[in-house]
């Protein structure tokens, strides 16, 4: 590995230099294991602790194979994905790497009883496989996390739609926050060039969801002048959303749960914000039974800031505990655009107040390799920018995963993986002087002032 990090941080290697630089037989990636998917039986989702699950360990490289790439991974980050694998919910990963691996002998390398996880990365292109035409090592990349095989037809007008579509690194091994990471070819995309690794890690699979999500017809196909609830605005995913909301024109109503999480969206330009513990929002009274008076609490208060509009599109991922109150704030006609359910899958609603008002509920997941290339040309671009507020070691990885599941941190945490130190890897200093601020505004709070990186190597 050492060779391989020299010849990256070399300002002349060649792609013939790394093509010809022998791989290493096992590197160092952070694992669940099979035999401890009953570890946390018996306990609330907020006594797992992902500091006991995850593994830094050597693993062996994986077999190559066709259309697909080897990459040396200078850094990752920590999605809420990879929480999940690492407190086994709602299921363990295991049961998706054992039908990977009844689908062919290739994906039978996926069946192991370690899975290396991790669903973002940036680094270098080491060796691709038969039918690689489009990488050769030496690129630098970042990876998306869609896996697709397109053997059936009901994937090529939309790959989300593929049957055999999986998330890299949560439906598959050889994941992200690793050394080295295996992708098929199909998810590499130009590492943007006034990032750092760590930054250009980051979005990947947060702002290719939100893209999808929000802009893409696929989504809510968000239009100028629209009015956007997003809850978690300043999170890994709603800060995304936030700024795509920004960018196309709407105008974005940001749900936040603290005043240093509603100054993070004064930053990024948003004016209309709702600190729901603040203002003491609690749309369910027990258990079992929600709470329409604040349903309609909170629409007023909306009101209030749009000049008496309801919200066109909800930006949803919290699930349980905001579905029912962002079914009765949209306006007639309007979309709830929901991924993932991280309070909760049963989601709850009045459906009166969406079968009567005409209201529609899309589901979206991820985002196909169109969608995720906008996305990432709109970072490369410097229209979008990342949102990592914190960096760990990969030793760290664990305590990252932690603090996102116990919601301590803010944006995105990244993970350096090859990366000696942060702030490495740009190669358009000019470009990243006109966005610094814009790039540093999720670091550059009371608590990091003191660690932000604006160095280049």
């Amino acid at each position: 590995m050492n060779d391989i990090l020299d010849a990256i941080l070399a300002p002349d290697s060649t792609r013939d230099d790394f093509a010809a630089l022998p791989l290493p037989e096992s590197y160092r990636a952070v694992t669940v294991h099979k035999d401890e998917a009953e570890m946390f039986a018996g306990l609330s989702s907020k006594e797992k602790d992902p500091r006991k699950s995850l593994h830094v360990e050597d693993v062996p490289v994986p077999e190559l194979g066709p259309g697909e790439a080897l990459v040396a991974v200078m850094a990752s980050s920590v999605n809420y994905n990879s929480v999940w694998t690492s407190i086994f919910e709602p299921l363990p990963t295991f049961g998706f790497l054992e039908r990977y691996g009844r689908l062919s002998p290739l994906g039978k390398r996926h069946d192991l009883p370690y899975h290396v996880i991790g669903s973002d990365l940036a680094g270098v292109v080491l060796r691709t496989g038969p039918g690689v035409n489009a990488w050769a090592p030496g690129d630098e990349v970042v990876a998306h996390c869609l896996s697709v095989e397109l053997e059936s037809s009901d994937g090529h007008n939309d790959t989300m739609l593929d049957p055999e579509q999986r998330i890299w690194g949560f439906e598959t091994n050889f994941g992200g926050l690793a050394e080295i990471a295996l992708v098929k070819s199909n998810q590499l995309m130009p590492k943007p060039r006034h990032l750092s690794w760590e930054e250009a890690a980051a979005p990947g699979l947060v702002n290719s969801t939100a893209y999808r999500q929000l802009v893409s017809r696929n989504g809510a196909g968000m239009k100028q002048g629209d009015n956007v609830l997003i809850w978690g605005a300043s999170g890994g995913l709603g800060s995304y959303a936030t700024q795509f909301a920004l960018a196309g024109g709407a105008n974005p109503i940001c749900v936040v749960s603290s005043d240093q999480k509603a100054e993070i969206c004064r930053r990024m330009g948003a004016e209309a914000i709702i600190d729901r513990s603040a203002e003491g929002f609690a749309f369910w009274r027990d258990e079992e039974h929600q709470d329409p008076r604040e349903w309609k609490r909170f629409g007023k208060r909306i009101r209030e800031l749009t000049g008496g509009e309801d919200v066109d599109i909800v930006f949803e991922h919290p699930g349980r505990e905001t579905f029912g109150a962002s079914v009765y704030v949209t306006r007639k006609g309007g979309t709830v655009v929901t991924c993932a359910s991280t309070s909760g899958y049963r989601h709850e609603y009045d459906n009166r107040y969406l079968w009567m008002s005409l209201k529609r509920i899309v589901g979206s997941h991820f985002a196909n390799y169109r969608e995720a290339w906008e996305a990432n040309r709109l970072v490369a671009k410097g229209k979008i920018h990342p949102t990592l507020s914190r960096t760990y070691s990969l030793a760290e990885t664990g305590q990252a995963a932690y603090d996102v599941h116990r919601n301590l941190h803010q944006g995105k945490v990244g993970v350096l993986a090859l990366a000696p130190e942060e702030g490495m890897g740009v190669r358009d200093e000019e470009m990243r002087a006109r966005h610094l601020d814009a790039i540093n505004r999720f670091r550059d709070t009371a608590a990091d002032r003191a660690h932000r990186p604006g160095r280049t190597h």
